[in-house]
């Protein structure tokens, strides 16, 4: 077996969501759950088939989203993965419906933050053991830091 780190590309203004499923309708159930979760929501989203032909399915509602779902995936190459790139919504407001998906299994992240995914690879194929969300903590919050996260979570609308 051999294990090596994808750095997952990442760009401004989107967030990511790498989860892993189980069936060939997943591309396009996932594209039903985005549209209806999140109005306005711009997503690309691919899936890696792990059998029959082993192709990337992809759907999605922004040309270059799902041109970049699909290259990701397709270099990632992890069976039964998928990876889905939104714009103009958050994963918070996509995520649990995503969850209810029933051919999903399991997510990894979903994050705007840099993603490293730790793989690993045998002669039948890749799977993703992990991922490196973000960055190592670098300290304890404190009241400024807990006033400002409180403000921020105003500003943005999600609380009163």
């Amino acid at each position: 077996m051999e294990t090596k780190i994808y750095k997952l590309e990442m760009p401004k203004d989107t967030n990511v969501i790498l989860g892993q499923t189980h069936f060939i309708k997943t591309a396009e159930d996932l594209y039903e759950v985005l549209v209806s979760s999140a109005p306005g929501i711009k997503f690309g989203l691919a899936f890696c088939e792990a059998s029959g032909p082993c192709l990337v399915r992809s759907e999605g509602n922004d040309e270059e989203l799902k041109k970049l779902a699909e290259t990701c995936a397709f270099e990632i190459g992890a069976g039964h993965s998928f990876i889905i790139y939104i714009k103009n919504a958050f994963p918070i407001n996509v995520l649990n419906a995503i969850k209810n998906c029933p051919e999903v299994c399991n997510i990894f992240c979903a994050t705007a933050n840099p993603v490293e995914i730790i793989m690993a690879e045998t002669e039948q194929g890749g799977g993703i053991l992990g991922v490196i969300d973000g960055f190592k903590s670098k300290g304890i919050e404190k009241d400024e830091d807990v006033k400002h996260r409180k403000e921020f979570l105003r500003k943005i609308g999600y609380k009163l």
